[in-house]
């Protein structure tokens, strides 16, 4: 039995991957390119550059040339856009060395998929300045600014998770958008490094919040408790704070957030507040155990404009511990989700891969640099 699911599951991705991206046959050749970053040296501030041995062997490819749409606003050269165009899609994502891949993927495939990728601006958080370049080769044509996000804001309000890669300072540069963001841009989408969208990001810009500050598909039927310990709601003083509000899980990896809202609301305070609350509460008085998630829970849960469940089928990375092979939930999609431990591009490498690891891999631009073929 178990072979035969194994074997369903195969058949499934492989019927997604024509189905949700029906031009990948028609990519043109990707032009290999070695970052400025991984070729020869890692390079971190204050120590002495070191030889990487894995810059000889792998590179980045040149994303394919990509334009608007005749429908789209016409768009001028990439240096001379300005942030604060009206027309403008924000988007913001992290960039770190662990994640880059999947960002780089990530990134690809909202490109790919969009009607008008050239009113597409990005909005890349770091805490290594030295990936622009990088990024700049990969997409020569795309709209970003790169925003430093110090780890030294949030490193003393972060306390220990069931896994170390959301103990990551960079995990909780979302709550800080609202001020690293330029005043003028009033709402971003935020997407997680571990993602592809298979279809056009507009869509999702254009959701209405109906005046609330963050949207976001929610899971109703999920265990809420879970995600709290039982000292929280064993006291009324803490587990009072969801009174009246009906609160469901969202997964924050992707996330539409009204800006304007959020500065008004001041709710990067709100949710420093209950990262203090748990930071004071020790290991005995915790009150939850995962990363950057609950504390978004305690201030929005009950109060999240609802999107639709397509534009996150999360979990296919598996749980925090094994990061097994997950299924797809039913219904259509519109953006794929690797959340949990198991990400697909680890998987691929280790020649370990999950059947659904092949809808991200056309992504994918990271990989051996193709050398060119000797004459005999």
């Amino acid at each position: 039995m178990l072979w035969l699911m194994r074997l369903s599951s195969f058949f499934t991705a492989a019927l997604l991957t024509v189905v949700l991206s029906p031009s990948l046959q028609s990519f043109p050749p990707a032009e290999a390119i070695r970052s400025s970053h991984f070729d020869g040296y890692l390079r971190f501030p204050g120590q002495i550059a070191v030889p990487d041995p894995r810059a000889r062997h792998f590179a980045f490819r040149r994303a394919p040339f990509f334009r608007n749409a005749g429908d789209c606003v016409a768009r001028s050269e990439p240096g001379n856009s300005t942030v604060c165009d009206p027309s403008l899609v924000h988007i913001a994502i992290t960039l770190d060395e662990e994640y880059l891949r999947g960002s780089i993927a990530a990134v690809h495939s909202i490109i790919q998929h969009s009607s008008c990728p050239e009113s597409v601006f990005f909005h890349f958080l770091v805490s290594d300045t030295g990936l622009e370049s990088l990024v700049r080769s990969v997409f020569p044509q795309l709209r970003f600014n790169v925003y430093f996000f110090d780890p030294n804001r949030v490193r003393g309000l972060i306390s220990t998770s069931v896994r170390q890669a959301l103990e990551q300072p960079l995990n909780y540069a979302r709550n800080y958008l609202a001020d690293l963001l330029e005043p003028c841009v009033r709402r971003v989408i935020y997407l997680d490094s571990d993602l592809v969208v298979v279809d056009d990001v507009a869509k999702l810009w254009r959701y209405d919040l109906g005046g609330r500050t963050v949207g976001a598909p929610e899971y109703c039927h999920a265990n809420f408790t879970k995600y709290f310990t039982k000292r929280f709601w064993s006291d009324r003083r803490l587990s009072g704070t969801f009174a009246g509000r009906n609160p469901c899980y969202f997964n924050t990896g992707v996330m539409v957030m009204d800006l304007d809202q959020w500065r008004r609301g001041g709710f990067t305070r709100r949710i420093e507040y209950w990262m203090e609350v748990q930071k004071a509460g020790g290991g005995s008085d915790r009150i939850y155990e995962l990363g950057s998630l609950p504390p978004f829970l305690l201030v929005f849960a009950g109060r999240v404009a609802p999107i639709e469940h397509r534009w996150n089928q999360h979990g296919l990375g598996g749980d925090n511990v094994k990061g097994s092979c997950r299924d797809l939930h039913p219904g259509p999609v519109s953006l794929l989700h690797w959340s949990g431990s198991g990400k697909p591009w680890v998987r691929l490498s280790s020649g370990r891969p999950c059947p659904l690891d092949a809808l991200w891999a056309p992504y994918d631009l990271y990989g051996p640099a193709l050398r060119p073929r000797k004459r005999i």
